[in-house]
């Protein structure tokens, strides 16, 4: 059992399996635990959907990288509508920045469609240390928020990565898209150290834009949360309940023009504009 409340089932498939009341029975005290009715922690299994997540882990499990990936895809029946691929060219080093409308599942689908075109040794996604807890995927994610002595040696990785021949991959905005204020469904702003990377390494950015969205309940949640001044956000809990409620679906992932790191060099704007003007050229896309 890890600290996340995953652990192994000792036979021949390396199975890994959500047990709830594992992390609870890890994480809070005994004296305590037995205060926490049993109804409680049925409902945290049912709100996070653990039945059908550890569905997904047995049938895809034990492949990783894109093969996962592809593999929860497909056990899901998701269809994927890729366009712009002919914009990418061989020999030529890419950071591709993307739209983050679901929160997994659009990180799964372009991770099926890079590894395909790249191979899973080849491409290098940037994300929260938190999703470092996703084995199969590990050996394709780089934790960009760690800290200490664990934390230098990922950003020593990462500057090592950008300088390979290796593809890179960020959701600049971190978190997935929410309900705006003027009512539409996007992005927060575009962190902009992407574009400074993107410089610094010498690398044409490929804005791509993901066709997708969220149920309502997500957004108003999030809505709620933040009219009651909760930091947490709470929404992230229902992004398991999102990911099973895809089934079926069909997406739509459009690659952009690259734009030369020079022409970012020579803008004379900030990075913060920059960063700003390549999430616009995004949603142009759609």
């Amino acid at each position: 059992m890890d600290d996340n409340g995953i652990r192994n089932i000792p036979d021949s498939k390396e199975l890994l399996v959500i047990d709830i009341k594992s992390i609870l029975k890890k994480r809070i005290p005994r004296q305590k635990r037995r205060w926490i009715p049993p109804f409680l922690i049925t409902g945290v299994e049912k709100l996070i959907k653990q039945k059908e997540l550890n569905e997904i882990l047995k049938a895809t499990l034990p492949s990783e990288g894109s093969e996962f990936a592809k593999r929860v895809l497909n056990h899901l029946d998701i269809s994927l509508e890729v366009e712009g691929l002919e914009n990418l060219k061989e020999g030529v080093r890419y950071m591709f920045a993307s739209n983050h409308p679901l929160g997994g599942l659009d990180g799964m689908a372009l991770i099926t469609v890079l590894g395909e075109i790249y191979g899973d040794e080849n491409i290098r996604f940037l994300v929260n240390d938190m999703l470092m807890n996703v084995t199969p995927l590990k050996g394709i994610f780089l934790p960009i928020n760690k800290f200490g002595r664990q934390g230098r040696d990922y950003a020593n990785i990462i500057n090592e990565k950008m300088a390979s021949d290796c593809q890179m991959f960020q959701f600049p905005a971190g978190l997935c898209s929410r309900l705006q204020d003027n009512g539409e469904i996007s992005d927060m702003e575009w962190q902009k150290s992407f574009v400074a990377k993107a410089i610094e390494y010498k690398r044409d950015v490929v804005p791509v834009y993901f066709e997708g969205r969220n149920s309502k309940k997500f957004y108003k949640t999030a809505r709620l949360r933040k009219k009651l001044g909760i930091k947490f956000n709470l929404e992230q809990i229902l992004l398991p309940s999102e990911l099973c409620k895809s089934r079926g679906s069909h997406y739509r992932i459009i690659f952009g023009k690259p734009i030369p790191w020079q022409t970012l060099a020579e803008s004379g704007e900030t990075h913060r504009e920059l960063a700003a003007e390549i999430r616009s050229k995004s949603y142009s896309l759609a």
